[in-house]
C-alpha cells in the first residue's frame, strides 16, 4: 500500500485579530539575520535584504517566516540580548506592516528578546532550548498567549556535538519533551499553543536524526504538532557528500519524509521548492476513493 499523507489537526496561530486555523503541512520558511549561520549567514543581516528575501519567500508559497538574530549552527558565540532585538524586532515589525496576515516567528531562547518580538508582531516564539536556558521565557509566554515551539537539545550549541551518546534516541528525545511540554504547561502555556521539534542536527549523529524522522509517529502521542528543521543540515551532507549549498534535493526529501511520517510544520530555507514538492506529493498519494 502506497504511503499517503497524514490527516492532521489543523493548527491554530494566534493573529492580529484572533485565531487563525491553517491545514497543515506548513512551510516555515528561515530567515536569518545574522553574520553566520550555516547556510545563510551574512546574507540578510541588513534590512533591506531581509525584507527582500521574506518578500520572495512569501511569494514562492511560505505559511510562516521565523526570524532569527543569533546563530545555532554547532559551536556558534553567543550574543548580548540587545544586540539580538536590534537585529530581529525592526525586521519584525516591518514585516508585521507589509504582511499583517501572515504568522511571524522568533527564533530565540532570551524571553526579553522573545517579548520585544511579540510586542513587535511575532506570535510564535520558536526556543532552541525548550525553555530550559531562561527560565522567564514559558511564563512570559503564557502571558502572551503565544505559540511555543519546544526543540529537543542537549547543552547549548557550542559543546552540544560532545553529547551524542544515546541507549534510545527516539525515546529519550520523546521522553524529554514530553517533560517540557509538562513544564510549560505548569508554567500557564495552553496545550493548543505547544509544538514540538525533535531537534534534528542538534546533540545527534547523523543515524540518531535519521532514527527520529522514520518515528516521528511516536512523537504525534504527546499530543502537539511537530516541527522538523531538516534544511541543509550536514546530516544530509553526510548521507550525499554534498556541500551546504547544494542539499536542496535532499532537504525537499527530508521533508517529504517528515510530512508522510507526521510533521506539521517544515522550516526550510527554499519554501518555494519545498511547497512544490508538498504539491506534487500530495496529489500523487491522495487516497480519493
Amino acid at each position: 500500500m502506497s504511503a499517503s499523507f497524514p490527516n492532521l489537526p489543523e493548527i491554530t496561530i494566534p493573529g492580529l485579530t484572533g485565531d487563525r486555523a491553517f491545514r497543515p503541512p506548513l512551510v516555515m520558511g528561515i530567515l536569518n539575520v545574522t553574520p553566520d549561520s550555516f547556510s545563510d549567514g551574512g546574507k540578510h543581516d541588513d534590512r533591506s535584504s531581509a525584507l527582500c528575501a521574506a518578500e520572495q519567500m512569501l511569494e514562492d508559497g511560505a505559511d510562516i517566516l521565523d526570524i532569527g538574530g543569533e546563530s545555532t549552527r554547532p559551536g556558534a558565540p553567543a550574543i548580548e540580548v540587545q544586540e539580538e532585538i536590534q537585529r530581529t524586532v525592526p525586521v519584525i515589525a516591518e514585516l508585521r506592516s507589509l504582511y499583517p496576515h501572515t504568522p511571524l516567528s522568533i527564533d530565540t531562547m532570551k524571553s526579553q528578546v522573545a517579548e520585544a518580538a511579540i510586542q513587535a508582531g511575532a506570535g510564535i516564539v520558536n526556543d532552541v532550548t525548550a525553555g530550559t536556558h531562561d527560565p522567564d521565557l514559558l511564563p512570559m509566554c503564557a502571558e502572551k498567549d503565544v505559540v511555543v515551539v519546544l526543540m529537543h537539545m542537549r547543552g547549548n550549541p557550542r559543546d552540544m556535538q560532545s553529547r551524542t551518546v544515546y541507549a534510545d534516541v527516539v525515546a529519550e528525545v520523546r521522553d524529554h519533551l514530553n517533560a517540557r511540554i509538562e513544564t510549560a504547561v505548569e508554567a500557564g502555556v495552553s496545550r493548543k499553543r505547544i509544538w514540538i521539534d525533535p531537534g534534528f542536527g542538534f546533540a545527534k549523529l547523523p543515524q540518531h536524526n535519521c532514527e527520529i524522522v522514520k518515528a516521528l509517529d511516536e512523537l504525534s502521542g504527546l499530543g502537539c504538532p511537530i516541527l522538523l528543521g531538516a534544511s541543509r543540515k550536514s546530516t544530509l551532507g553526510h548521507l550525499t557528500g554534498r556541500p551546504v549549498h547544494d542539499r536542496e534535493p535532499e532537504s525537499l526529501a527530508a521533508g517529504l519524509i517528515a510530512a508522510l511520517n507526521g510533521a506539521s510544520v517544515l522550516r526550510v530555507h527554499d519554501a518555494g521548492a519545498m511547497q512544490r514538492a508538498l504539491t506534487v506529493a500530495k496529489a500523487m498519494t491522495r487516497n480519493d476513493g
